[in-house]
C-alpha cells in the first residue's frame, strides 16, 4: 500500500483538495458540444461544410431526410442525448458522450464547449433547454 494512503487515514484525511487550475491535458480531450441558436432552424440541405453523414450504429433517425439541422443532429446523436421540443433543442448533457457525431454532421452549428466540469446536484440540471433561433431559416 501506498505511504500517502496509511498516512492519509492516520491524519484522518480522506479526500484531497479539488485542483486549483486544470490539468494541461484537458484541452486535448473530447468535450460536450455547445450549439449556435442561430443555425439549428436552418434546413438541414443549408448546412456549412456538408460532409458524409456519421455511421449511427445505433439505427436512431434517418439522417438524409432531416428538415431542419437541429433534426439532423437528433437523427445522428447516438445516445439520444438530443431531442426536439417544439422550437427548442433539448440537449441532456448526462446522456451525452462527446462522440462528436454532431459536430461532424453540421459544423456550423455545432462546436466543442470546453467544459467539464458538469457535476450536478440534480439531474434536471443536465438538461439544457436550447431554442432555435426564428428568422433564422434563410
Amino acid at each position: 500500500m501506498p505511504q500517502w494512503f496509511i498516512r492519509g487515514l492516520r491524519r484522518g484525511i480522506v479526500t484531497t483538495r479539488y485542483p486549483g487550475h486544470p490539468d494541461s491535458s484537458v484541452s486535448s480531450l473530447p468535450s460536450p458540444p455547445a450549439f449556435r441558436s442561430e443555425a439549428l432552424a436552418r434546413p438541414a440541405h443549408q448546412r456549412a461544410a456538408p460532409r458524409p453523414f456519421p455511421p449511427n450504429p445505433y439505427g436512431r433517425g434517418a439522417a438524409p431526410s432531416a428538415a431542419t439541422v437541429a433534426d439532423l443532429l437528433v437523427a445522428v446523436c447516438p445516445s439520444g442525448a438530443l431531442r426536439r421540443d417544439g422550437d427548442t433543442l433539448v440537449f441532456d448533457v448526462g446522456a451525452c458522450t462527446a462522440c462528436g457525431a454532431c459536430r461532424r454532421a453540421a459544423p456550423d452549428a455545432v462546436v466543442s464547449s470546453g467544459e467539464f466540469e458538469l457535476a450536478a446536484t440534480s439531474r434536471s440540471a443536465l438538461v439544457k433547454r436550447i431554442p432555435m433561433t426564428a428568422g433564422a431559416a434563410a
